[in-house]
């Protein structure tokens, strides 16, 4: 087979959108969807830094070893992880709350019929409450389309806030896949990968 520069894949365009479980039912996308539209329920995170999006599958394993042998013979699986990194540039009500996991409350005026002040606060807990969400990335070059799905997730860790004169704000965080039925998620793509078959 030769080579084919016409299959190198970039990632110039992309969208992550997020959905907070909660107890909420949320149905995960099957399809590709339509660019720049956050699915059913999902809310868009807005700008992502000019990093991108890191996705990070990943499988630890044992050897299995033998007396007949002095290689393993067979590889057992331990562990299985799927990762998603990204920088969130956006400053916004759901960008924000998943950084600090807690949530936007406005401070209410004394008396027998409170008002909105217009100011917020943010418990920042000692002992948090990870929160379950579900997470798709989008991701484009012309008209190739991809997109992971990850019904079940939960945010593992999260960066430093920079508060800089001549850099914007921004919201690193790295969101781990949990079990959702025997899967850790899946990938959608409309790209002419796969060798067709005619029986």
């Amino acid at each position: 087979m030769a080579n084919d520069p016409q299959k190198i894949r970039f990632a110039p365009n992309g969208a992550l959108y997020v959905a907070l479980l909660g107890g909420a039912t949320i149905t995960p996308p099957v399809d590709l969807g339509t660019a720049d539209t956050a699915p059913a329920g999902y809310k868009a995170l807005g700008y992502v830094d000019e990093g991108g999006v890191t996705l990070t599958p990943a499988i630890e394993t044992q050897p299995v070893n033998a007396w007949q042998s002095a290689t393993p013979v067979l590889y057992n699986v331990t562990s299985a992880s799927f990762s998603v990194k990204a920088t969130l540039q956006e400053t916004s009500e759901i960008t924000t709350e998943l950084f600090w996991g807690a949530q936007w409350v406005e401070i209410m005026t004394e008396g027998a019929s409170p008002t909105g002040t217009g100011v917020y606060r943010l418990d920042l807990a000692s002992t948090p409450d990870l929160k379950e969400l579900s997470l798709v990335v989008d991701w484009n070059q012309n008209a190739i389309r991809n997109r992971c799905v990850i019904p079940r997730a939960m945010i593992s860790d999260r960066g430093a806030i920079q508060l800089n004169r001549t850099e914007n704000g921004k919201f690193e965080l790295t969101i781990e896949a949990l079990d959702s039925a025997g899967t850790l998620g899946y990938v959608l793509t409309n790209d002419d990968i796969v060798d067709t078959v005619t029986p």
